[in-house]
């Protein structure tokens, strides 16, 4: 029987891969409007980029067990500019429990084809969809396409009074897909759900 591996989103960019081998964090957030402050605990912190709303390691408490996880980087930039406007982002790819997640940070730009050749064959991406900091709605789109994972998460968007008030919400996105499912909690199991973007229920609510 497979592990079960579960995903839990703490808001914004911030999610949780949790299994037996190792929970990770991605991505956590000192500040950001509209959700609550983080108080986590994981094996290991991966921050895309030195912004406060995605490298606050400090509010993640590491034990001392070393777990073995496969990390693969794929750089980028924060926009669309190499960088000059906003500096570098860090695409993680995590391979844990058998599935392989990839995690696009403050992604800023369309990728190459040798970007997108890596990350293809993905159990879950999760792409930021919000625009203005980021990539918009419909590159996020195209690199769903480009990509095909058998999963997709949207992050970095705004939803009602939670988020940055100049980034998009995230219907733009999904207007793009066909196969939407809205889900009532703010975590799920990686397997749960196939070919389809999943949009997770707001965890401050």
């Amino acid at each position: 029987m497979a592990e079960e591996l579960r995903i839990i989103w703490h808001g914004h960019s911030c999610f949780e891969i949790n299994s037996t081998e190792a929970v990770i964090i991605l991505d956590p957030y000192r500040e950001v409007p509209g959700y609550p402050p983080l108080k986590l605990a994981a094996d290991l912190v991966l921050a895309s980029h030195d912004h406060d709303d995605h490298n606050a390691r400090s509010r993640v408490k590491l034990p001392a067990r070393t777990v073995d996880v496969d990390v693969e980087i794929v750089d980028t930039f924060h926009d669309p500019e190499q960088g000059s406007l906003r500096g570098k982002n860090k695409i993680h790819i995590v391979t844990v429990a058998g599935r392989r997640i990839a995690h696009c940070g403050d992604l800023g730009h369309a990728l190459s084809e040798d970007q997108l050749a890596r990350l293809q064959d993905l159990d879950l991406l999760m792409i930021p969809v919000g625009g203005y900091y980021t990539i918009d709605a419909d590159t996020a789109a195209d690199l769903v396409r480009r990509c095909n994972p058998d999963l997709v998460v949207p992050m970095h968007y705004r939803d009602g009074a939670a988020g940055f008030d100049v980034i998009s919400t995230v219907q733009p996105f999904l207007d793009h897909f066909d196969t939407v499912v809205r889900h009532d909690q703010s975590s799920f199991r990686l397997g749960e759900f196939h070919d389809a973007v999943l949009v997770l229920k707001n965890p401050k609510l």
